[in-house]
């Protein structure tokens, strides 16, 4: 196969091959959402060759989008919601958000259905040029100007390549339009060219939602330019009938020849919008960055300014929310990311998203917030109920411990238990105390969950409270495994379940008012590190839970347990036959309490930390304090204080500690400072 490259200038042969084909700095990668990209994912991708990098970060995300039920995964880590205010015609097809995928960005196709799952509305496939254009040379990354440096402008697989790749995934279902940026070969004659994009369109029409006509060639005249740009409308057109063409403008152009070129079609427009690329010819190779924001800009104003209306997209230097507002308001109607993905991870087009919502719904009036009983206060109380609960079970567990029909059920009671062995009863109220702690910390969430959550309607919110919900009240068919039946359990199941049911009746599809946050500040890395810390807080609260049900329902004891009763489980059954299944009841019930809990925190802290949601940050900081102190203080007041044992338990609170001291200053700003800053500015 024939290797194509578009030459470089001597300058640019130069900065390249100064350092051996490669610029010694940082290198490019991309990967899962921001709070795993930034804090572990990019450090390690950037340690790693560019292209090597690219490679193992996005190849195992297309790997799981292609198994079953890895596309659910890979949307449970994002859950970009759907926003109906975002959703719009304007691109000539329907779309959901005004964000796009710049095909550059996985050049060749390893994930990107897995990229498309973070809140794009589109998806750019291409640059696409008939055979392939490739390089050996790394692509590099300048970390000061936040710029990646590519060695070519159109570096691709080839026509051949891609039409087989899209196949396949047209193939699967596609939630996002697919627009084709075609080129013709570089140093191709005008009617080399025509011919070129003939058989493009050809294979690709019935795969392409729209094209991009990269047809610009600044080898080329003016007046050959534009008439090959006409040509190529007509062919595409007879051969595509109906897909919308948009011209792409390099960002580089300069702005006089594409002021020439819109002042000579400024009544007779052959084309349904326009593009802008992300693409500036430097010294240094090709480069995509930041800095391209004031070129695409530029051409933004150029376009409005002559009073044109089509639909805009705008590549340039989308790094951070604000960015993608300032090119809004100067006119465009799409953001296309591409490098701001590599530098702030996947997580920046969700909140491009958010930015452009609140920019949208600031001025417009909140709507009416529910009735008490329309589903929210069904969750609040059902958080109540939980805490009442929780206390009444502590007040048993550090008193009597057992019940009435505790006893009836062993056949004895607590003084002859004591009597066989001291270390019972501390060991089954530590077992209750514990459970009794989760239980006031499930309701302390669901009451947040509920009052500020639920009562705005936010999804999210939700879908937490449901999978929890569901979770924990399932746990009670756990106490069945050794044949006992807990009669006060069952009894407040039985109450607080049609709380729960009636809770969720209500859809929750309203858009979140809280402001967005717009710029990768400190305070905004240093969140996302605290957001890590909830994660792998909610991950390890949920692999407990499971591992003590499952333990409760099996072996009853770990070693550890075993020590501190001085016995056997043999020994303890001979004591009283009737002992394992109602401490194996305990156990079993603090596991699905616990993993019910872990389940909570968890959809909250992958999808509820926003900028300024207060609520959620004192939910989280209230909720966690009963779980732990109940823990640690029933250890040490029985004298269960084996290390391992408590190991856990140590790690889990110090991921508590960290996620709300590092998400305070993110969470708990009463107006975020940019959000100030751009209401000054309108």
């Amino acid at each position: 196969m024939n290797l194509h490259t578009e030459p470089l200038s001597p300058s640019m042969r130069m900065a390249f091959f100064r350092e051996g084909g490669k610029i010694p700095t940082d290198k490019e990668g991309t990967d899962l959402p921001d709070w795993s990209y930034r804090t572990l994912f990019r450090p390690l991708l950037f340690a790693l060759p560019s292209r090597t990098a690219r490679a193992a970060a996005l190849a195992p995300m297309g790997t799981l989008s292609r198994i079953p039920g890895g596309t659910l995964v890979i949307k449970t880590l994002g859950h970009m919601e759907r926003y109906r205010e975002l959703e719009t015609g304007r691109l000539t097809v329907p779309t959901r958000f005004p964000v796009g995928l710049g095909g550059a960005l996985d050049i060749h196709g390893y994930a990107t259905a897995a990229l498309a799952q973070f809140g794009f509305g589109y998806v750019e496939v291409g640059p696409v040029t008939p055979q392939p254009l490739r390089s050996g040379i790394e692509i590099v990354r300048d970390a000061g100007r936040e710029e990646l440096i590519y060695p070519l402008r159109h570096e691709n697989d080839g026509l051949e390549r891609v039409v087989v790749r899209e196949r396949k995934l047209a193939r699967r279902s596609r939630e996002q339009p697919r627009l084709f940026r075609l080129r013709h070969m570089p140093g191709a004659t005008p009617h080399e060219a025509l011919a070129q994009w003939r058989t493009m369109a050809e294979a690709t029409r019935k795969l392409a939602d729209g094209y991009l006509l990269d047809v610009y060639d600044d080898s080329w005249t003016d007046a050959d330019n534009r008439d090959f740009l006409e040509q190529v409308a007509e062919e595409i057109r007879r051969i595509a009938p109906g897909k919308p063409l948009f011209l792409y403008v390099p960002l580089d152009m300069p702005d006089e020849r594409f002021a020439r070129w819109l002042n000579a079609y400024r009544d007779r427009v052959v084309w349904d919008g326009m593009a802008i690329g992300d693409t500036a010819a430097r010294e240094r190779g090709f480069v995509v960055g930041k800095s391209g924001k004031e070129l695409c800009l530029a051409k933004i104003r150029l376009i409005r300014e002559r009073g044109l209306t089509l639909p805009v997209i705008a590549g340039g230097g989308v790094h951070e929310p604000q960015d993608a507002l300032d090119l809004v308001r100067a006119g465009a109607d799409f953001v296309q990311v591409h490098s701001g993905m590599v530098f702030h991870g996947p997580g920046l087009p969700k909140r491009v998203n958010e930015a452009i919502l609140h920019e949208k719904l600031r001025e417009e009036p909140a709507p009416a917030l529910p009735s008490f009983w329309s589903g929210w206060g069904w969750m609040v109380l059902l958080g109540i109920g939980m805490i009442v609960g929780g206390l009444i079970a502590f007040v048993i567990a550090a008193t009597t411990v057992m019940l009435p029909y505790d006893e009836a059920f062993l056949g004895a009671d607590r003084h002859e238990l004591h009597h066989g062995n001291g270390y019972v009863l501390p060991f089954m109220s530590h077992d209750r105390i514990t459970l009794a702690g989760t239980m006031v910390s499930i309701g302390i969430l669901y009451a947040g969950l509920g009052g500020f959550g639920l009562r705005r309607g936010l999804h999210w919110a939700k879908t937490a409270a449901a999978v929890s919900g569901v979770v924990g009240f399932s746990s009670f068919f756990l106490y069945l495994g050794y044949g006992y039946f807990d009669p006060l359990h069952a009894l407040a199941a039985a109450i607080l379940l049609p709380m729960f049911v009636l809770a969720l009746r209500r859809p929750a599809d309203e858009s979140p008012r809280t402001p967005a946050n717009l710029r990768n500040d400190r305070v905004w890395v240093t969140a996302q590190w605290g957001q890590l810390m909830l994660v792998a807080l909610g991950v390890a609260l949920a692999v407990g839970g499971t591992v003590i049900s499952l333990v409760g329902i099996t072996h009853v004891f770990v070693p550890q347990d075993l020590d501190y009763l001085r016995s056997t489980p043999e020994e303890l059954s001979r004591l009283n036959p009737r002992l394992l299944p109602l401490i194996a009841h305990d156990r079993a019930g603090f596991g699905g309490a616990l993993l019910s809990d872990a389940l909570a925190l968890l959809g909250a802290a992958l999808w509820g930390i926003r900028q300024g949601e207060r609520w959620l940050w004192w939910t989280i900081a209230l909720g966690g304090l009963p779980g732990f102190a109940a823990g640690f203080g029933v250890h040490l007041a029985i004298g269960y204080r084996d290390f391992v044992h408590l190991l856990p338990a140590y790690a889990a609170f110090a991921l508590y500690v960290a996620g709300i001291v590092l998400l305070y200053p993110y969470m708990m700003r009463k107006k975020p400072i940019n959000c100030a800053i751009l209401q000054s500015r309108s």
